[in-house]
């Protein structure tokens, strides 16, 4: 959403978004990239009735011309690194790391928006694994050159540990950066945290020294997030590619090292309470979804629904279907 404010005699213009988790946070935004951040830049369902090119590919599916030709360079490709970071050490480390079913239309989905010079390219690339602990890695890498820059990264165990979610928010606007980092947790005890927030806290520590805190966020979020979460909007990109990089990277190999030595849960009455949590945390973030408003614009309602409620936050529809079990 854009709106103005005036700062010291002048008129800024800003962008308000809304985090996983965080809420509202706004940003500003070079009076050049307004366009990119406006509803005429991402038209409605029936100005895209004719648009200049929509695609969904498949590995199989080969890129349109028009759209290979249309991308931009990828001078502005900050999240590409992180994916293939995570990607990397998700094999080297998991030895039962199996592909996760990605639902057809969702692998990889690209249109230009807009007309002449304000055509705008964008790329939504879909990742999925699993092992036998956890049900769920997953990322949507999002790329608008330089208008747009998301990796969303997520990692969901399965409902009989009593694991935290692995979760990276990482956003790239005209204006600046936004990144959220944390190993959210299930349960709010001391010893849950002792269990799971204590092996990640000096890590925490060390990076908070180094990037500054990102604000204020809603109450209602806080009860999804440890008091290791890591909150910032750097304004640099070095500072993207460096000190969240090294953090990135960092937060992902303790989540996996914790990962590594968690045991089986077998209690009836906690293996519901991690279900309900489970349960609870999902559709907190499909109903909070920031991405919602962004790929219904860039993709439609229909898309962007199902894309939310079949990939990204799938389980609530699995469990209704009868299509989730708990591994042996």
């Amino acid at each position: 959403t854009l709106f103005h404010r005036k700062k010291k005699g002048h008129i800024e213009n800003m962008a308000a978004f809304i985090l996983p988790g965080v809420g509202l946070v706004a940003t500003p935004v070079a009076a050049s990239h307004t366009f990119l951040l406006s509803k005429r830049a991402f038209p409605t369902r029936r100005q895209r009735a004719t648009p200049v090119v929509s695609m969904t590919s498949t590995p199989s599916t080969p890129s349109s011309p028009e759209v290979t030709s249309a991308a931009p360079a990828n001078v502005n490709d900050i999240y590409s690194k992180f994916w293939h970071h995570a990607d990397e050490t998700m094999k080297k480390r998991l030895k039962d790391l199996a592909p996760y079913p990605i639902p057809e239309g969702f692998l990889r989905k690209e249109e230009i928006t807009g007309k002449g010079a304000r055509a705008q390219w964008v790329s939504t690339q879909s990742y999925a694994y699993s092992t036998t602990k956890l049900r769920q890695i997953r990322a949507a890498h999002v790329q608008g050159g330089q208008a747009l820059q998301v990796l969303n990264y997520v990692i969901f165990p399965h409902l009989n540990y009593d694991l935290p979610f692995f979760g990276a928010d990482l956003v790239t606007l005209p204006g600046g950066h936004l990144i959220a980092l944390d190993m959210q947790p299930l349960f709010h005890t001391d010893a849950y945290r002792e269990k799971y927030s204590k092996p990640l806290m000096q890590t925490f520590e060390k990076y908070k020294s180094q990037l500054e805190w990102g604000g204020d966020f809603p109450e209602e979020a806080a009860q999804y997030f440890s008091p290791c979460f890591l909150w910032t909007r750097p304004s640099k990109t070095e500072t993207v590619d460096t000190v969240v990089f090294d953090a990135f990277k960092d937060y992902l190999n303790i989540y996996l090292d914790i990962v590594d030595k968690a045991e089986k849960v077998t209690d009836p009455k906690h293996l519901q309470e991690i279900r309900d949590r489970h349960v609870s945390y999902l559709k907190y973030r499909a109903e909070k979804d920031p991405a919602r408003g962004m790929f219904q614009r860039f993709y439609g309602p229909d898309w962007t629904e199902e894309y939310i409620e079949g990939f990204l936050f799938d389980l609530t529809r699995k469990m209704e279907k009868n299509e989730y079990k708990i591994p042996a």
